[in-house]
């Protein structure tokens, strides 16, 4: 796994399911996956200890660790909660 970069909240956000991590407006969010395929609009990453999917329009970024995209195929199964 890459951290590829860190970014600030703009606001607060909480997931519909339990694949996706909450956060409060200001948090620290770092992004580990920018996703592609059917879920364009999702980054998955980490905020503490929880780790899920988040909409990436929420996020300021201020660092970026990587330059290199990794892009990941998504398919239905890589959105199931158990």
């Amino acid at each position: 796994t890459v951290l590829m970069c860190r970014g600030k909240a703009t606001q607060d956000f909480k997931g519909p399911d339990c694949r996706f991590v909450n956060f409060k407006k200001g948090e620290a969010v770092y992004v580990y996956y920018k996703l592609i395929g059917k879920s364009t609009e999702l980054w998955a990453g980490s905020v503490g200890s929880d780790f899920g999917y988040f909409p990436k329009d929420l996020l300021e970024i201020n660092h970026d660790y990587s330059n290199e995209e990794l892009e990941l195929p998504t398919d239905e199964t890589d959105f199931v909660c158990f």
